[in-house]
């Protein structure tokens, strides 16, 4: 492997021009493509297997003029009783005109003729259908349809427009490029070089483009949902940074060695590149291992992710040396600059020893020596952060907990100072058989049965299909839609209707399909995480011919992610320093975060382990001790892995602090919480203490399975041996 790579390094650069002028095409092709080919994103969550998702597959069929996106008008007269008077009526049905004049609106159902008035006679709620789903509503029908009731609230009333269909696509803004420039300016910091910093941020962004491009001219063809792109980016943006980062300094460290900027590249690529591409696979296992679960848009959030890494894995291989070719030695700072100037004008002058009295050797040698304290420490630390996760509670977001603001939380809110907050959760019962009479006769019985299971408001009137063959019934629960109670209830409906005979009683709607999207995500996340850290650490095992290095590894990340999880728990759902992340209202995790935060953070947390660990298997391959080796790899590596977490975190932490959306609020905040955990406590503090302990046992293969593993010579064993057979190239 290290040989392949150091030959596409060094091609790359002697071909610099050729290599950009593609990567070029490649980007301006696919950002012509994205232009003209791009589809609409989806927020359709559909959950094929479920019992809810079979009753909304029914519903399309038998209630086609029903399978548009819905929207409910919540309004609130000036004083009670308002909605009844002469003109209270007449004020709400000029409103129910208004809506029913915003494009693609099929009907509006006044409250008072449809019963949805709150007893005090003050509250109302206005049924709006669209004829198109959410997805494809327009900006200009949203627009539209949120200035509905203008002429009302002159009037003193209050009127808030809500429901799927303003729930429009989460939209990466311009403030997100702070988290770009706090990379840009940890770059500067490492390297100390304008230069350096440039060609690593240049290189990155080039790949996010290529990758991001690619990803919306694909959009056409395969439904995304509107988180997708946005976790493509975090990923590609975050990982492209820190993959060129590797490359270039230990390109850095080449030339300080005195080789030539394309032998330096070579080197580079063939050590470093291996270690980014051992490390970009496993990130791209864990993410495409999310299609396994079975859930069409985690596959397609994880497939997207995982093309991303994939490409910033390929531009850091390939567009980084072209890229450094042409910087030469203006990567190094003047400083620097001037020693290799100073070597080269004198061939004798021996390469300046190395400095061993950086923080990273410092930090190294105070690791090692107080190891077993370290280890416990760390250990009861994260155990201890890990603590509220054992309370940690799953569903789909609803609007209780969107921005104060926002006219989805207006709406919610007005609703449940009118009516309870059951009616932001409403259930739907669909009740199916072959024959109509069958499924009318059924209707009483399934509604007394509804009634008798306790935590139910009121079970509305049946509207039945054209052909008679299908019925919906409504349900008000008592409880919010996130509330555990509501999940009880959902249970305890189904058990109750099981026995209905000569019909089909199925159980829908927004909050029975959070509920299944928990449960089935509870099932799969064990065989997931079972698969992915399995495939990991057989590729880690192939990397290190260790079988207790990638033992570790996997515990190690088992530590992060449960200190995450504990920690995304406290601020997210218990509120704990909430206004801090700008979060207005606490409440459960959305549904798919722990497994997705699983597959994320798992192919984070081996980057740090490979890009570490690789160079302390490097000097143990080339003759150091296993304890000498330990702190090689801490010396030469606590600084690039400092910048590099430094700067996944600034870039994670920008959709936490400058997008509104809780779910990639939380989404963002853990990502940043976990590699801080992962890189300074876990990689950085326990791992070495636990490669001290076990000395050159961490590096025991049985002879039988050194016999049949393939070595990929990820530390560049054999490639060094070639290059010293032959004259050293010196600048």
């Amino acid at each position: 492997m290290a040989t392949l790579l150091y030959r596409l390094g060094r091609a790359s650069l002697r071909r610099r021009r050729l290599v950009v002028a593609v990567w070029l095409v490649v980007l301006v092709g696919l950002g012509l493509a994205a232009a003209t080919l791009r589809g609409p994103m989806s927020s359709n969550l559909s959950m094929p297997g479920t019992e809810s998702q079979r009753a909304i597959d029914l519903l399309a069929e038998q209630f086609p003029a029903a399978s548009g996106a819905t929207g409910t008008i919540a309004v609130k007269a000036p004083a009670e009783g308002g909605l009844a008077s002469p003109e209270g009526q007449a004020v709400v049905q000029g409103l129910v005109d208004e809506a029913a004049q915003v494009p693609g609106v099929v009907a509006a159902v006044n409250p008072v003729q449809a019963g949805a008035v709150s007893p005090d006679g003050r509250y109302g709620l206005v049924q709006v259908q669209f004829a198109d789903r959410a997805d494809s509503i327009t900006d200009e029908q949203r627009e539209a349809y949120g200035k509905v009731g203008a002429a009302a609230e002159a009037q003193g009333w209050e009127v808030a427009p809500g429901g799927e269909v303003l729930a429009a696509v989460p939209e990466v803004g311009s403030t997100e490029a702070l988290g770009v420039l706090v990379a840009a300016v940890v770059l500067v910091i490492t390297f100390g070089s304008l230069v350096a910093a440039g060609m690593t941020m240049l290189n990155a962004l080039i790949g996010v483009g290529v990758g991001m491009a690619g990803l919306y001219a694909l959009s056409n063809v395969f439904e995304m949902t509107d988180v997708t792109p946005i976790l493509a980016l975090m990923l590609g943006l975050a990982v492209g940074i820190d993959y060129s980062l590797f490359i270039t300094s230990r390109h850095r460290q080449n030339l300080l060695e005195g080789l030539a900027p394309d032998e330096a590249v070579g080197r580079a690529v063939g050590t470093a590149g291996s270690a980014v591409v051992f490390a970009g696979a496993t990130v791209v296992i864990a993410l495409a291992g999310l299609s396994v679960v079975g859930i069409p848009f985690l596959s397609a959030m994880g497939l997207a992710a995982a093309g991303t890494v994939t490409v910033a894995v390929l531009v850091a291989i390939t567009l980084q040396p072209a890229l450094l070719g042409f910087a030469g030695h203006r990567v190094l700072s003047r400083k620097q600059r001037a020693a290799v100037a100073g070597q080269a004008g004198d061939p004798e002058r021996a390469v300046p020893a190395e400095d061993r009295t950086t923080f990273g050797f410092r930090w190294a040698h105070w690791i090692t020596r107080l190891r077993i304290p370290v280890i416990l420490v760390g250990l009861i630390g994260l155990g201890a952060l890990a603590l509220p996760a054992q309370d940690m509670r799953l569903a789909l977001p609803d609007d209780r907990t969107a921005p104060v603001d926002s006219p989805a939380r207006a709406n919610n809110d007005l609703i449940r100072e009118g009516f309870g907050p059951g009616f932001t959760g409403r259930l739907a019962v669909v009740v199916t058989g072959d024959q109509p009479q069958a499924v009318q006769a059924s209707i009483p019985q399934v509604s007394q049965a509804i009634q008798g299971t306790g935590g139910v408001i009121a079970v509305a009137p049946a509207q039945f299909s054209p052909s008679g063959n299908t019925a919906l019934l409504a349900v008000i629960p008592q409880a919010g839609p996130t509330d555990p109670a509501t999940e009880d209830l959902v249970h305890d409906i189904r058990a109750a209707v099981a026995d209905v005979n000569q019909v089909d009683v199925l159980l829908t709607g927004v909050t029975a399909v959070g509920i299944d999207v928990s449960e089935k995500l509870a099932d799969a996340m064990p065989v997931y995480l079972v698969l992915v850290v399995g495939l990991s650490i057989l590729l880690l095992m192939l990397v290190f011919r260790s079988i207790l290095v990638p033992v570790k590894a996997a515990l190690g990340f088992l530590l992060t992610v449960a200190a995450t999880f504990g920690i995304t728990v406290a601020v997210f759902q218990e509120g704990t320093l909430a206004g801090l992340v700008g979060l207005d209202t606490p409440g459960p995790l959305i549904s798919f975060l722990p497994i997705l935060l699983i597959g994320i953070l798992f192919g984070l947390a081996m980057d740090y382990e490979v890009f570490l660990v690789s160079r302390m298997r490097e000097d143990f391959v080339h003759g150091d001790t296993a304890q000498q080796a330990t702190i090689n790899g801490m010396g030469h590596g606590a600084r690039v892995v400092t910048a590099a977490a430094l700067i996944m975190i600034a870039v994670f932490g920008g959709f936490v602090f400058f997008l509104e959306d809780p779910v990639i609020k939380s989404i963002g905040f853990a990502l940043a919480i976990g590699v801080a955990i992962d890189a300074f406590v876990v990689r950085m503090t326990i791992v070495p203490a636990v490669m001290s302990l076990l000395g050159r046992k961490a590096w025991w293969l049985p002879r039988w399975l050194d016999r049949i593993t393939p070595n990929v010579d990820i530390e560049g064993e054999k490639l060094r041996a070639q290059l010293d057979e032959q004259a050293p190239v010196r600048a």
